[in-house]
């Protein structure tokens, strides 16, 4: 129970990975919020420990949704020690083909809605003892994929504001780091390796020859969120079996 008594909000958690690590943290004891557009199967989470965790939707591009999420998980739960931004979408297109609304679409959740989330948790954030902030990036912001400009810039933004936001928040008792998946058996990487042939092109570039779990990446979250990284700030962890790239 290594996140017993801390309260975790967790953005795009009703499904994919953001759904992994609410399990996963209800599990390691913490009261929960699942944040997102729409709340899914969400009651299966929740029923894993009754009265520990709550569905509140959210709209990580305005500033009025973002606000009002972090009020309320205050005042349901008493404050807010962890924030796992997570909400992300991506919409292929080469640069020359990309729509812009398609582009707008992505800055706005992938990379603004971290910021909104981060400075509305801020002043919560710093009456915790432990407060901590993990933003979801990919390993694609680091690796070159064509048709994902978008979200591979966004991505490596993610990671360049994760980086800045541990410099300035660490004084203030806020450790922030990032979380960086790789090819993950759920969300966009299920749909990779529901398709045999390009599966098997990617299968290749993987050292262990097979995608992760969702709850493996889960873990690391765990790790981020907890007292064993107490010495981590602006720090973006990997979780990519060995992923090479060309």
């Amino acid at each position: 129970m290594r996140l017993a008594g801390k309260t975790a909000v967790i953005t795009g958690g009703s499904r994919g990975l953001g759904r992994a690590i609410a399990e996963r943290y209800l599990l390691e004891g913490a009261r929960v919020v699942c944040a997102a557009r729409s709340p899914y199967d969400i009651k299966e989470v929740l029923d894993l420990a009754p009265g520990r965790g709550a569905y509140v939707p959210v709209d990580v591009t305005s500033d009025d949704s973002v606000a009002a999420l972090m009020a309320e998980t205050a005042e349901r739960f008493g404050g807010v020690d962890i924030l796992v931004a997570n909400a992300g979408v991506s919409r292929d297109g080469r640069v020359d083909r990309l729509p812009v609304a398609d582009w707008q679409d992505m800055v706005a959740t992938n990379l603004t809605g971290v910021f909104l989330c981060t400075r509305a948790a801020i002043p919560y954030l710093e009456r915790s003892p432990a407060a901590r902030i993990v933003n979801v990036s990919s390993s694609m912001a680091t690796r070159v994929a064509i048709g994902a400009a978008g979200y591979c810039a966004t991505k490596a933004a993610v990671e360049m504001f994760t980086r800045v936001s541990a410099i300035e928040l660490g004084p203030r008792g806020i450790l922030v780091n990032s979380l960086a998946p790789g090819i993950l058996d759920e969300g966009m990487g299920q749909q990779l390796t529901a398709n045999d042939k390009i599966w098997a092109r990617y299968k290749t570039r993987l050292a262990l020859g097979r995608p992760g779990g969702a709850d493996e990446a889960a873990d690391a979250a765990v790790f981020l969120a907890g007292p064993e990284s107490s010495y981590v700030n602006g720090h973006v962890l990997e979780v990519n079996g060995g992923l090479l790239w060309s």
